[in-house]
């Protein structure tokens, strides 16, 4: 599936309190660490570090992979994991023996001989982790080791071999590294070639792989912008050559997914040691941060290692505030001039502190703009200033009887970042422009509300174009917060050639290369009012709930006629075609979100369906949420579109809304008239993926260069 988000919920478990917290450390190793943790080592000779079992001199081999928690090693002869729980190990490198250390076996492949095996080290001393971290230093310094931390996720799955072909080809010509891994050993490699005449790919590794064993391998590519993962299920290896088939599918894998940015002065992490509690408590600067990272400045005597895991870790502010987070270590770097090292973590707020933490991160990532709890009434004179009231041929008074609403919205909307994100632009005249997002569907955030004041720009800024760059960076950035963000979907008016560029046309673009990332196409939005019944009987026609058949019929349809990124982030997915799981978020808030499947029958048979939502008053001025769509089942299902608009102004009217839009996305014909829909505007439904956001955002860069802002989308 499209789109996705790094933010992962391996680690689920949540303390009460701090205290609760403080009670159960140090951890147990397979909850303090990744049983992948440390470092990757690929030392010869003088700079290799062996493995003994039970005594020092029973030497069983190499190891490839090292943590003060886990020790894999490769065997130069049989070994019997089964000969007891646990059993004395013993390490040897540089002229030094560490042990005996207590291990027990984790995982071993006992159909391959002389295959890797692993150990879990149990009970492992300050003193002995000091050891062991300083013998990885010596190895990384001689350039015999690096880190391997957890894989990063898999964002999506590509099957079609053209595609992988044309990836791989890329990849080829680009020179860019790869790892090539398997049973906890390692090495790096290069694609330097696919051969068209033997369909194969050609790879250089670092060092011989004949020895490693029967295929398959585990491989991690870098291309122009993603990482890939693949698994390949055969190959020929010649010295450091290997030949393998195509794979029959990639996954891509992220690279860091969220903008990095210097953190606030005086920031600060406390947290235990989760192996060595009599560490005591280590306080530590906080160097920058985004969504899901921080990078710490910590001292090698800290004992940090990659995969670490501490499961509760503060970060406070100069201006008193404090965040519970829960962390893995992703990288260690080697002491610096001034005898520190940097630390990156991979982070998750707890979800006591999740709503906070986002605020804390949008503003320090986007330090001009702010959040629009404190200016409703700012806000309202923008958006009479803009025209934004006018649009779609309105006027300021009929917004009147939603103020009320929007400004209870713009205030609740704040403690939400779940949810919504209202940016606004402040200086010191007021509000100078603003950009809502919100998140109306499972996979999809809506970004909508535009508007900027009109004329010059206050004195204050110094780049043309900065207010809408900024306000832009918060928004589109915002969801990344969200795991689940997979997609944005907007509404744009695209008579302003601005708005033609920076969106419709980016969308065409990405559309162009066929990759699924993007749809956009122009639409009507026209206006049904509650009370206006046709009057008509309908005879022969029946409505009523869809049933749970049809609804599955319902999704079927929908799927063959719309692309796929329409139904994923409107959710019209089988599964999620009723959107309890949103209607159940917003109702956690205590908002209003709904979404009721109306089907119209002939003779029992379904032929047509219009899909009713639902939204708090107040997200929208323009009501966005409140929204009908007709689709037809078969094709008498344009006769009962009549009786449908009918049974949607019921099912308004009965939740006492006036009016709602219908979404025309045909080109209307005679139902229109004879159902008494009234005309609107015909925006763009703009949907792009969550994997093009830093790219629209270099986009949007380039366009308000020389720009004063931007007139105003609905």
């Amino acid at each position: 599936m499209e789109g996705g988000n790094p933010l992962s919920d391996r680690r689920t478990v949540e303390f009460d309190s701090r205290d609760a917290f403080i009670n159960v450390i140090p951890l147990p190793p397979a909850e303090a660490a990744l049983d992948d943790s440390g470092y990757s080592l690929h030392g010869r000779g003088p700079n290799v570090i062996t493995c003994a079992l039970g005594t020092p001199d029973a030497t069983v081999g190499e190891v490839t992979r090292l943590s003060p928690t886990v020790v894999w090693v490769m065997p130069r002869g049989p070994v019997n994991p089964a000969e007891s729980a646990t059993l004395p190990v013993f390490l040897k490198g540089r002229g030094h023996t560490i042990g005996p250390l207590v291990g027990a076996f984790i995982r071993a492949d006992a159909e391959t001989a002389n295959a890797p095996v692993g150990l879990q080290l149990v009970g492992v001393t300050v003193e002995q982790g000091r050891q062991i971290l300083a013998l990885l230093a010596d190895s990384l310094r001689h350039g015999v080791a690096e880190p391997a931390a957890s894989a990063l996720p898999v964002q999506d799955i590509i099957e079609q071999p053209e595609r992988i072909r044309s990836i791989l080809t890329a990849i080829c010509a680009s020179g860019n590294k790869g790892v090539l891994r398997r049973m906890g050993r390692s090495v790096r490699m290069v694609l330097e070639r696919f051969n068209s005449a033997t369909s194969q790919l050609e790879w250089r590794t670092d060092e011989a792989v004949s020895d490693w064993g029967d295929a398959p391998y585990d491989v991690d590519v870098i291309g122009y912008n993603s990482a890939y993962r693949m698994q390949l299920q055969a190959g020929g290896a010649n010295g450091d050559r290997l030949f393998t088939p195509l794979p029959a599918n990639i996954s891509r894998i992220r690279h860091r997914w969220h903008r990095r940015v210097p953190a606030p002065e005086g920031a600060r992490v406390r947290f235990h040691h989760p192996l060595w509690r009599e560490l005591g408590e280590l306080q530590r600067e906080v160097v920058d941060l985004s969504f899901s990272g921080l990078c710490i400045r910590g001292k090698p005597e800290d004992l940090m290692f990659p995969g670490l895991l501490p499961p509760h870790i503060e970060l406070e502010t100069a201006e008193g505030l404090t965040l519970t987070l829960r962390g893995e270590l992703r990288y260690v770097t080697s002491p610096r001039a001034d005898g520190t090292v940097l630390c990156g973590l991979s982070v998750q707020p707890y979800s006591v502190d999740e709503a906070r933490w986002v605020r804390f991160v949008s503003q320090t990532t986007s330090p001009a703009t702010r959040t629009s709890e404190d200016m409703e009434e700012g806000l309202w004179d923008l958006f009479t200033r803009s025209g934004f009231f006018s649009l779609a041929g309105k006027s300021t008074e009929e917004f009147d009887e939603l103020r009320q609403a929007f400004r209870g919205m713009a205030k609740r909307g704040a403690e939400i970042p779940q949810l919504f994100c209202q940016a606004v632009w402040p200086s010191e005249r007021g509000p100078e422009a603003t950009l809502s997002f919100m998140k109306p569907y499972r996979h999809a955030w809506m970004g909508h509300q535009v508007a900027k004041r009109p004329g010059k720009p206050p004195a204050s800024v110094v780049e043309p174009g900065q207010i809408m760059r900024d306000l832009y960076v918060r928004t589109f950035e915002h969801p990344q917060s969200d795991p689940d963000f997979r997609w944005v979907v907007a509404y744009v008016e695209a008579l302003n050639p601005w708005i033609a560029k920076a969106h419709v046309r980016y969308a065409e673009r990405q559309m162009e290369t066929g990759q699924g990332l993007a749809f956009t196409r122009k639409v009507h939005m026209l206006d049904v009012f509650s009370h206006e019944q046709t009057g008509l009987s309908h005879e022969g026609i029946q409505v009523g709930l869809a049933t749970p058949q049809e609804l599955t019929l319902l999704a079927d349809s929908i799927a063959r006629t719309r692309p796929s990124c329409y139904v994923d982030a409107l959710d019209f997915t089988r599964e999620r075609i009723d959107m309890r799981g949103v209607q159940a978020r917003w109702k956690e808030f205590g908002l209003e979100r709904e979404r009721e499947i109306l089907v119209a029958r002939k003779h029992g048979v379904p032929v047509a369906a219009t899909v009713l939502e639902l939204g708090q008053r107040g997200t929208n001025l323009y009501c966005l949420l409140d929204m009908a769509r007709l689709f037809s089942m078969t094709e008498e299902g344009p006769s009962t579109y009549v009786a449908l608009v009918d049974a949607a102004r019921r099912w308004y009217a009965a939740r006492r809304r006036a009016s709602f839009h219908f979404l025309c996305e045909d080109e209307g014909g005679d139902y229109v008239r004879e159902a008494g829909i009234h005309s609107g505007p015909d925006p763009y439904m703009w949907i792009i993926s969550s994997k093009l956001i830093p790219d629209f955002l270099e986009h949007i860069s380039e366009l308000t260069i020389g720009r004063r802002g931007a007139h105003n989308p609905r």
